[in-house]
């Protein structure tokens, strides 16, 4: 295993000019030895530009790539000592379940007693004890793909193991299952993996770090608590979370936080200027009229979930603007069209200034 630090950015063309020529923006960014990290954003945002720089399939265009230390930058995968676990599974259709994941360790000439040893153990991680002696071609693409992720997993000595989508071709109600498995895994072997998805429930639930990346750069990097509660950038906001952050169009003016066209109390320490409010629709309550950080809504819709009731809303005026409110089971619910009055202003709202987050009363 190993402490990656990365130090780079990567243009597919050459003499890049301008932002929108790098599939990757510079950053610096570490990968702690035996950490569980994932990559997520939306497609083209730099994740599997990012995870092939890692491998070494990629060479950056500018920056280094640092293993505990040492300068890899130019180093093979193989010099590495990287295992990765594709998109769709990579399996040797005439080798049995057992001949496929004790391949890896073959190839190093690992001692039998020692390879079987391994193959029990990841097999039975993995829940394919008893399907060893099968021959990969009679298996399910589920089956096939457990067997690749079983490959990479099986090295105990490598710097890390990169997954690239993995659980794209996973049956829905067995992902589930799957993440479960990777973070017994994690646990139990100590390995450094790095997990690359444009799937925030996958990311959340499997990693201890997530970095969240959108046009070619990491916009903030965190636990799935910290990237919901404080999300950094307006991106974050919007990207995690079901649904995503409301936002507001504000200005902190003459004392007070215009919004809506209506004047609320001005949080300490927030900016003179225009603004973004943030409220996530978990923390978005009913409010009394007139109360003190409420503004006025039309109710517009009203969703039972059931265990929630999710409310549309819009605000009047020329903002037109849209917000989600859950509720839970038990609030007294307005009649849609009526209007309803929503807190907007409380321990969890966050500001913005041009997309990033403002640090309040600090």
């Amino acid at each position: 295993m190993a402490r990656i630090a990365l130090d780079l950015a990567h243009a597919y063309r050459a003499d890049p000019q301008q932002d929108s020529d790098y599939a990757l923006l510079p950053l610096q960014m570490v990968f702690e030895d035996g950490g569980a990290y994932a990559l997520l954003g939306p497609s083209g945002c730099g994740k599997t530009t990012m995870l092939n720089i890692i491998s070494g399939l990629l060479q950056p265009s500018q920056g280094t790539v640092l293993f505990d230390g040492r300068d890899m930058t130019r180093a093979t995968p193989q010099q590495r000592n990287i295992a990765q676990v594709f998109q769709f599974p990579v399996v040797y259709d005439t080798m049995t379940v057992a001949e496929n994941l004790a391949f890896p360790l073959r190839n190093r000439n690992v001692p039998q007693a020692q390879i079987d040893q391994r193959v029990g153990q990841i097999a039975e991680m993995l829940e394919m004890s008893g399907q060893l002696q099968q021959r990969a071609a009679n298996l399910s693409a589920d089956a096939k793909q457990k067997i690749s992720l079983g490959r990479g997993l099986v090295r105990p000595d490598v710097s890390a193991v990169l997954f690239d989508e993995p659980l794209t071709v996973i049956d829905p109600h067995l992902k589930w299952q799957l993440r479960r498995k990777l973070k017994q895994i994690h646990r139990e072997l100590k390995l450094t993996l790095i997990y690359v998805t444009h799937d925030q429930v996958e990311a959340l639930t499997f990693a201890e770090q997530v970095v969240v990346m959108t046009r070619g750069r990491a916009v903030q990097t965190g636990s799935a608590a910290a990237l919901f509660e404080r999300p950094r950038h307006t991106f974050v906001g919007n990207f995690i979370g079901s649904p995503g952050m409301n936002f507001l169009p504000a200005e902190a003016v003459g004392g007070v936080l215009r919004i809506a066209g209506r004047a609320l109390p001005l949080p300490p320490g927030l900016p003179s200027g225009a603004l973004k409010l943030g409220v996530r629709p978990e923390y978005l309550r009913l409010a009394a009229a007139e109360a003190a950080g409420a503004l006025p809504f039309t109710a517009d819709k009203l969703q039972d979930l059931g265990t929630h009731v999710m409310l549309t809303a819009s605000a009047g005026g020329a903002t037109g603007q849209v917000v989600k409110a859950r509720l839970g089971p038990d609030a007294v619910l307005p009649q849609v069209g009526a209007p309803v009055w929503l807190q907007v202003l409380g321990t969890h709202t966050c500001f913005y200034r041009d997309e990033e987050l403002v640090e309040v009363g600090t």
